[in-house]
């Protein structure tokens, strides 16, 4: 699991939006889109539902966000 991937999912979860978080980390939408698929398949579940353009946290992207705050203020 790499830390990048976990920083990017912490910075989409908190501005619920790829093209933002994208602007934010400095990285083009696509590549904070194959970080989080990258990330999903990992542990095995989807961490963000997506309905067009809007993008909300499933339950087990709730409960990853400690543990990605603990992993990547370490």
């Amino acid at each position: 699991m790499e830390i990048r991937n976990l920083k990017t999912f912490l910075r989409v979860a908190a501005l619920q939006n790829f093209t933002k978080a994208a602007e934010e980390l400095g990285y083009s939408q696509s590549n904070v889109s194959v970080q989080i698929s990258q990330l999903e398949r990992e542990v095995g579940f989807m961490l963000f539902d997506r309905i067009g353009k809007n993008v909300h946290l499933t339950s087990y992207g709730e409960a990853l966000i400690p543990y990605a705050q603990r992993i990547v203020s370490s």
